[in-house]
């Protein structure tokens, strides 16, 4: 037994030994992924995220003791320079939320409103509907034709690896209910963007359009919007849509903590998530799942005796499901965006990471080869498309120039519960969230520690 608690803590300690023996990064990044493949911080701050706070909207009680709850926790784990950067937002609250068919079948519905929605008079709207099978058949009515009704867009959305299909759909949230508007209808009804076949509706932010009339919108269950189909394809269908939520001034919070780099302090390698989650559920995989990967994997680099040349920056975003982290952390930090060498988010549920993109300008030198090296026995590897993007939190840093990496997770079924209620703990494998923080924080390490430049060469001249 005694042989078999050494051999173990020898295997724990193998990449801090590696280190010290002056292993090359690529040996140190090698040793950090196999650490991470049984290191317990990611689950063991995903497990105290959703059980001591639970739901985390933004601009509510529950997201000011998640920033509480967050600060505390990056102290405890060890991160220099905590601290907590607070910026102005609107608040959305949802309120009471139903719907119910009138005729010719008299039944409930299952809705949720989309965030940002406007509320229905007390009483509700009652209207008959005009279905749509796709987006498209939307945006081919006629302005006027759809005037005192509610619209009803049922397209169904496509399951993918890379979660591509959300992307699809997308516009079908944020801008169909003030397409809809445009052409006279009174409310707007989609179907979730969801891959599941459960009577739990997807939430999900939409997006006004300006000079458009704002009316209520929410989303139906897949089963719900199934059967809208069927009946409407029997005949007109008249349903009462009610929703009562409310908006107030409020503001949020960046958590930051940083593993600070031993040569280069000022040049930072930014990874982040976000901190908030929709209200339905307990946000572990959206985005609970994110904030333990980034921190799990700089926790474990920071354990190292010498860290990495270059500061690693952790963000936990304060408003991402309804847009006013990203851009609030970009406007503070503008300043310093030259400094920042490369930004990464993690926003993808708790699955295995499959690819990494980065910038193409690494793509054929020793990085991305030492890269493509040390992925391999992580069961992930280097995408040969750069990264085009990296999430909504860090893409306000692209738009004014910092390179950003995308660690491509597997999405098969994480649209099944995205913005709904059965987003919870119970969700999360854990062996494929320590793969997550492993690749992570093997990619991150080599980042950090490498120098590497990911700008290309007429951006750097600059």
């Amino acid at each position: 037994m005694r042989r078999i608690v050494v051999a173990v803590l020898l295997g724990c300690l193998a990449p801090w030994a590696a280190q010290a023996a002056g292993s090359a990064p690529a040996e140190v990044a090698a040793q950090l992924g196999r650490a991470g493949l049984n290191d317990p911080t990611a689950s063991a701050f995903l497990e105290s995220l959703t059980t001591e706070i639970g739901p985390r909207l933004a601009g509510t009680d529950a997201m000011t003791r998640a920033a509480a709850w967050a600060e505390a926790k990056l102290k405890t784990l060890g991160f220099e320079n905590v601290h907590r950067e607070a910026f102005p937002m609107k608040a959305w609250i949802r309120g009471t939320e139903s719907a119910r068919v009138l005729s010719p079948a008299p039944q409930n519905l299952a809705v949720t409103a989309l965030g940002g929605s406007l509320a229905t008079p007390a009483d509700g709207i009652e209207a008959e509907i005009a279905l749509f099978r796709t987006y498209a058949d939307l945006l081919a009515a006629p302005a006027g034709s759809l005037a005192d009704k509610i619209a009803v867009v049922t397209q169904r959305m496509v399951r993918s690896q890379d979660g591509g299909g959300y992307g699809a759909m997308n516009p079908v949230r944020r801008a169909g209910p003030s397409e809809a508007a445009k052409r006279g209808a009174v409310a707007y009804l989609l179907r979730s963007l969801g891959t599941d076949d459960h009577r739990l509706p997807h939430t999900g932010a939409l997006n006004y359009a300006d000079g458009v009339a704002k009316i209520p919108a929410a989303a139906l269950s897949t089963p719900d919007a199934d059967q809208l189909e069927r009946l409407a394809a029997r005949g007109p269908v008249r349903i009462r849509l009610v929703l009562s939520p409310t908006e107030r001034d409020a503001q949020s919070w960046n958590i930051v903590g940083e593993v600070k780099g031993r040569e280069r302090p000022d040049d930072i390698v930014l990874i982040g998530a976000h901190l908030d989650s929709w209200d339905l559920g307990t946000g572990a995989t959206d985005d609970g799942a994110g904030d333990a990967i980034v921190t799990g994997a700089a926790h474990l680099i920071a354990q190292l005796p010498q860290h990495p040349r270059r500061t690693i920056r952790v963000v936990l975003f304060g408003a991402e499901e309804m847009e006013f982290s990203g851009a609030a952390y970009a406007k503070a930090h503008e300043a310093e965006v030259s400094k920042i060498a490369l930004a990464g988010e993690s926003d993808a549920g708790a699955r295995g990471v499959f690819a990494v993109q980065v910038p193409a300008v690494v793509h054929d030198g020793e990085f991305g080869r030492t890269l493509a090296d040390v992925l391999a026995p992580l069961g992930a590897y280097l995408d040969r498309l750069p990264a085009q993007f990296s999430g909504s939190d860090t893409m306000g840093l692209q738009k004014l120039g910092v390179p950003v990496a995308s660690l491509r997770q597997n999405m098969s079924d994480y649209f099944d519960t995205h913005h709904t209620a059965d987003d919870t703990l119970d969700k999360i494998d854990s062996k494929q969230l320590n793969q997550a923080v492993a690749v992570w924080a093997a990619f991150v390490y080599l980042a950090a520690e490498t120098g590497t430049d990911f700008r290309p060469a007429t951006a750097a001249a600059k």
